[in-house]
């Protein structure tokens, strides 16, 4: 053994750890990254450390990311002397197309999807006394869909299956809690690492940076991260462990530091080589530049000072778009707390934090639950499999979100792997096998009968580990750009192609090729075509037509092509790309920014009409569409009626709909009054709009029984005062001859009796004492009655309106018929306003009278006689 692992803090809780575990059968481990947790505690477990002696046991341990498996393998190896992991050692990992163990090995290292596997094909997990599940804080979907099949199998098929939750952060209740079952908690056991003080420098860029979009980091940012970089080599003594939130951050930030130090990129498809010299101590000073692999799981020697960008990857899916992607977030408090830890491992350290004290403030606490962002249709595969469809049986720390999973269930019963139960079918549990998401398993299982089973273990192949952008994207043109390349994506990719091609046997071979490389498949597709028939396999919603072809155009030359996708969502091309003058692409790769219009696409394959017809045959219909629709050129819409032949959203022919259902003429007219506004695509006559406006003064004054008038209101209650005209009209003019004024009079309150009042509480006109009936205006917030002032002699008092509630406002005009006065008080306005009035306006109008005491005068509309 070697005397290395005196070093690691954690012995000090390897025999708490076994009494729990012999007690319970279940164990919570707390301890911070470097303390062992990953490396000692599974030789100790399994009888390998003569200082913790024990039955011999298989050890299960499963790590949540690639990288970890073959780093903690390789690290117990070392420990025990032994040259390295593999089939003659007592230490070996199983990752994706890899396996290396042997007859002696009792430590296996796999990833959590590993693992979920082998529960699906023997739960019993025959051999296996433990299964360590390490780095729980980070909340991966695999892990905790593991966890909580492990629980089930405790519970039901083997109950002294040990298990054991290792965790690095404190919040260790809740694993805990879910652990102990009914009885209570479940032990936690803490082991404290060495704790060497790193201090916080606050490093925020010297201008505001643009926030992250989608994929997309302002390059200011990551300026400033290099420049940061270089202050901490000038500053500090060690290697700097930098944090960034992609290979592709990682490649700019290490072009601009060439020469500062020596540079290594550390993320999860690095090739093997960088990540061992990554792992292993330097002999010079070292720069390293990492994606979250490296914040809790992975310990990297050497390490001093820290500088972290602030942000981190999460899942997002759109379920409405069928749109899956990575975006770039603020980290998490406490994620920032893990890489900080990481330049006190060895000796007290620093942390350069490329962000204000302020804007740690305002950062969410913890990382968000993987469940809660990511698509789910794996995870429902899984639970259906497990027998468990609805997930509602399974101890997750969180349930899955109810749209997430409705959206789930509904591609797995596309797919035809699950049943209308949502119970797996047998081609469900054959997807399943596949380790791939369901999507790509159809198009691999699908595919390989039609294009050959080479091609399509090749195009999802790459479909599986997107490839890398440089090669662009065309789908077609990267496989044969890989097919050639020797770069350590190319070899990762032939690796994956071996494997898919075993899960598909014989398959593929057809009339016209066989399977092998060259096999064609039953349809003898090109390679283009065949490109594009597995990726439309994959993804049928993805489908999408160029809109310049529908509309018979062509696209201006180096211009990106417009496309539409069958699932409604409108998709372009980047400017000059080759696929931009296709009619047909089948989309592999898009994301959606937001405040975008389109997704973006970012990898497809153009389709001929013929092939997107076979692979999106589900989609494929016919609907009669009666809509709403404004004529090209035109600003008057106008109901039409069609049967479309469509592949989803994407049409493809059409013909006037001679007698379109009742239902949808309906729906369309409504759809019209919505859009243009009832008060614009209805006729309102002078005695309509009267009616309309008195009803919406009492609604406003008295409340109910008076009916809302309103647009909105009176869209909403078509039914009860539009019929039977709504229900006879088939096209805009017959909206427009509808008698407005009868139809509103139904919304007048009948049934009570209050629509008999209707003249007496908001009169059309009133009779002024020189016996004209003056009309009332009651589009303003006050109704107002405008006469001429000869004509109210003697009047001391309009009459309030509403059942005395509303005083009348009373517009005293000049005898051309000008506002002259303005009052809601006539006898105040006698009193005190006329003689300015008279003084002012007799002069000019001296055939009119201009009584001195007008309140004892008779009221007029003639001039006075000539004399």
């Amino acid at each position: 053994m070697n005397p290395a692992w005196l070093d690691l803090p954690v012995r000090e809780a390897v025999p708490a750890l076994q009494q729990a575990l012999a007690a319970r059968g279940t164990a919570v481990l707390e301890a911070p990254p470097g303390t062992g947790k990953t490396t000692l505690v599974p030789l100790a477990l399994a009888g390998l450390v003569d200082a913790y002696p024990t039955a011999p046991r298989r050890i299960l341990v499963a790590e949540p990311r690639r990288l970890a498996v073959r780093a903690a393998s390789r690290r117990m190896s070392w420990l025990l002397d032994e040259p390295g992991d593999g089939p003659s050692g007592r230490v070996g990992h199983t990752i994706r197309g890899e396996r290396r163990v042997g007859p002696r090995t009792v430590v296996e290292v796999v990833t959590t999807g590993v693992l979920l596997q082998r529960l699906q094909r023997d739960p019993e997990l025959p051999g296996v006394d433990t299964v360590l599940l390490d780095e729980c804080h980070e909340r991966h979907l695999d892990a905790d869909t593991a966890l909580a099949f492990l629980l089930d199998v405790r519970a039901t098929l083997r109950p002294e299956l040990q298990l054991l939750c290792a965790s690095a952060t404190s919040d260790t209740a809740a694993w805990a809690e879910l652990l102990g079952a009914e009885e209570g908690p479940a032990p936690v056991v803490r082991a404290h690492g060495v704790s060497y003080p790193v201090e916080v420098l606050w490093s925020p860029p010297p201008r505001p940076v643009r926030p992250p979009q989608g994929t997309r980091t302002d390059p200011a940012l990551l300026a400033h991260v290099a420049a940061t970089v270089r202050r901490a080599l000038r500053e500090r003594d060690g290697d700097v462990l930098c944090f960034l939130p992609g290979a592709g951050e990682l490649a700019r930030v290490a072009g601009l530091l060439e020469g500062a130090a020596e540079i290594l990129q550390l993320h999860g498809r690095a090739p093997a080589q960088v990540q061992d010299a990554a792992l292993a101590a330097g002999s010079g000073r070292r720069v390293v530049l990492a994606t979250s692999v490296a914040e809790s799981s992975l310990t990297v020697p050497g390490v001093r000072v820290v500088v972290d960008c602030g942000l981190a990857r999460e899942p997002r899916t759109d379920h409405a778009r069928g749109l899956s992607s990575l975006v770039t977030v603020r980290a998490s408090v406490a994620t920032g707390r893990q890489r900080a830890g990481r330049a006190g491992r060895e000796a007290p350290g620093a942390v350069y934090r490329c962000w204000s004290e302020a804007e740690e403030a305002m950062a969410q606490r913890m990382p968000t639950p993987e469940i809660a962002l990511a698509d789910l249709t794996t995870f429902a595969l899984q639970a259906a499999c497990w027998g468990d469809p609805e997930a509602r049986g399974l101890a997750l720390p969180e349930p899955p979100p109810a749209g997430a999973m409705a959206a789930a269930r509904e591609t797995l019963t596309a797919l035809g792997a699950v049943d209308d139960a949502g119970q797996a079918t047998a081609r469900g549990r054959r997807i399943a096998d596949t380790s791939l998401h369901p999507r790509l398993a159809r198009a691999l299982l699908d595919g390989a009968p039609l294009v050959g089973a080479e091609r399509a273990a090749e195009l999802v192949a790459l479909l599986s580990e997107e490839p890398p952008r440089a090669l662009g994207d065309d789908l077609a043109a990267v496989r044969r750009a890989v097919r050639q390349a020797r770069d350590p994506y190319a070899g990762r990719w032939r690796d994956e192609v071996r494997r898919l091609r075993r899960q598909v046997g014989g398959s593929g071979g057809g009339s016209n090729g066989g399977s092998g490389a060259g096999g064609q498949g039953s349809l003898g597709l090109a390679d283009g075509a065949a490109a594009g028939l597995v990726a439309a396999l994959a993804f049928p919603e993805r489908i999408a037509r160029s809109r310049a072809a529908a509309a018979g155009t062509v696209p201006e030359a180096g211009a990106g092509g417009s496309f539409l996708m069958a699932s409604g969502t409108a998709a372009a091309t980047a400017a000059g790309s080759p696929l931009a003058a296709a009619g047909w692409l089948a989309v592999a790769v898009a994301d959606r920014p937001a405040g975008w219009a389109s997704a973006r696409i970012q990898l497809a394959a153009v389709l001929d009409e013929e092939t997107a017809l076979r692979a999106g045959a589900a989609l494929l219909g016919e609907r009669e569409e009666v809509r709403w629709a404004v004529p090209v050129g035109s600003r008057r819409g106008e109901l039409t009626a069609r049967r479309v032949r469509a592949l989803g959203a994407v049409e493809l022919s059409a013909k006037p709909l001679a007698a379109p259902d009742r239902a949808l003429v309906r729906a369309a007219l409504l759809e019209g009054l919505a859009r243009e506004g009832v008060s614009t695509l209805l006729n309102w006559p002078e005695r309509a709009a009267s009616l309309r406006l008195r009803l919406a003064f009492l609604h406003r004054s008295l409340g109910e029984p008076w009916p809302e008038v309103s647009d909105r209101a009176l869209l909403d209650g078509a039914e009860q005062w539009l019929e039977p005209e709504l229900s006879r009209a088939r096209r805009r003019a017959d909206l427009e001859r509808i008698d407005t004024a009868s139809a509103l009079a139904r919304l007048l309150p009948w049934a009570s009796g209050a629509a008999g009042r209707l003249d007496e509480l908001a009169p059309e006109r009133i009779t002024v004492p020189s016996g004209s009936r003056v009309r009332v205006d009651y589009a303003g917030e006050r109704p107002v009655l405008a006469v001429k002032l000869q004509e109210l002699f003697g009047w001391t008092a309009a009459p309030a309106l509403a059942g005395g509630r509303v005083p009348l406002t009373v517009h005293l005009l000049s005898p051309a018929g000008r506002p002259a006065a303005v009052t809601a008080d006539l006898a105040s306005f006698w009193a005190d306003g006329y003689r300015a009035v008279r003084a002012d306006l007799r002069g000019r109008y001296p055939r009119h009278p201009w009584p001195e005491d007008p309140a004892a005068a008779p009221p007029t509309r003639r001039l006075n006689p000539r004399k």
